[in-house]
């Protein structure tokens, strides 16, 4: 198959779409598609395995880190696109992609399929914090469900969020297909270099957090359980990896309760070698984010072999659905603190989590689940070229 993919973002920014993008895209190369994919032009170029095609763009003034592709150049690839022969459009985000792939799809006559990365729904009072929660929270449903009545098929990662979309009254054919973990992408890291690296001594415990640095990630609440940890762990350390809007806040935060020893941002770390250090580096995975629709960090930590304390919501109660590779905690700073403890405590836990943590993300598996995402492909330029075909016939 011949594969266009469309999104808004994409590397060098950081965050799941990209990783969801990347890690399908490579592994649809490897079983023998072709990719490519449209997508912003960034400051710092960046290239892949697969075709990417950048798309002049703009900044967002509400958050600086992403870019909005600019229509005119994105509408002067369409002839050099339909001389591609691709057999379907898959969009990755709302905004320019969307509208800019539904065009494109009509103008090539190709089946659409989007994937529904992002619960907005409980993601815009962090931007908007000026207009009613109820409004917004309209305002998400009716945007969702006008989108998704304009593509063929819809990708969802988790069965709670397709359950969100089926009571928003989305009857789109949908499949849930997660985004997998390529094999042995953080089972190598060495913490040991990872704590030199940054002065972190051997023996000490840390709390760990990998993502978007973002209002909506819930971050706050792990300062206050940090907080709360020191004061029977005396040298707990929540480690931040990653960067985002929400840094300045935390800092301020973290300085205004006295953490400036027990909280440490680190930046972004490159996936390849820096992060899988990082994971590897962690006693406990913390993460308390009500917004992901998969939580796909949580899988990435436990193929490291790291066990997990997190809330279960959306994507993250699916992962933690066993209740393998980790604890479960309420959304409650005590409790959240308590489990913690617990597992920083108890060296016997500690190492059957790891070990359930090993054997849960080797199930999560990038094959597996790319192969489900180009049956699901393969399904619609099926249905697509049968429609084409009536329609010619009772032409």
């Amino acid at each position: 198959m011949r594969i266009l993919k469309i999104s808004d973002v994409y590397f060098p920014r950081v965050n799941g779409v990209s990783t969801s993008i990347r890690t399908f895209g490579q592994e649809l190369q490897h079983q023998g598609h072709e990719v490519t994919l449209i997508a912003p032009a960034y400051p710092e170029p960046l290239e892949d395995s697969f075709e990417i095609i950048r798309i002049p763009s703009r900044y967002l003034f509400v958050d600086p880190e992403d870019r909005l592709m600019r229509r005119r150049p994105f509408r002067r690839h369409l002839d050099t696109l339909r001389t591609r022969a691709f057999d379907v459009i898959h969009i990755h985000t709302p905004f320019a992609a969307h509208y800019e792939g539904i065009w494109l799809a009509r103008q090539l006559g190709l089946p659409v399929v989007e994937t529904y990365h992002t619960y907005f729904e409980e993601y815009l009072d962090k931007y908007l914090p000026w207009l009613p929660r109820k409004v917004l929270r309209y305002a998400a449903r009716r945007f969702s469900l006008s989108q998704c009545h304009e593509v063929d098929a819809m990708v969802v990662p988790t069965q709670p969020m397709l359950e969100v979309l089926r009571d928003y009254g989305i009857g789109t054919p949908a499949e849930v297909i997660p985004t997998g973990i390529p094999a042995g992408a953080f089972s190598q890291g060495d913490g040991a270099r990872f704590r030199a690296a940054h002065d972190i001594p051997a023996d000490r415990k840390i709390m760990l957090y990998v993502g978007r640095v973002a209002h909506e990630k819930n971050i706050d609440f792990l300062i206050k359980v940090v907080d709360r940890v020191r004061r029977d762990v005396p040298d707990a350390l929540l480690v931040i990896a990653g960067e985002g809007p929400a840094e300045r806040h935390l800092r301020k935060m973290s300085d205004s309760l006295g953490l400036q020893q027990h909280v440490r941002f680190v930046g972004y770390l490159s996936r390849e070698h820096e992060l899988p250090d990082c994971y590897a580096a962690g006693d406990v995975f913390t993460f308390a984010s009500g917004t992901e629709t998969q939580g796909l960090v949580l899988l990435e930590a436990m193929q490291a072999g790291t066990p997990v304390v997190s809330t279960a919501v959306m994507g993250t109660a699916e992962v933690m659905a066993d209740r393998l590779g980790g604890l479960v905690a309420f959304d409650d700073i005590t409790d959240f603190a308590t489990q913690v403890r617990r597992l920083l405590g108890d060296k016997a836990l500690h190492q059957e989590l790891r070990r359930q943590a090993i054997e849960k993300a080797a199930s999560w598996s990038a094959p597996a689940t790319t192969q489900s995402l180009a049956d699901l492909y393969q399904t619609r330029i099926a249905e697509a070229a049968q429609g084409q075909s009536l329609t010619a016939e009772s032409g």
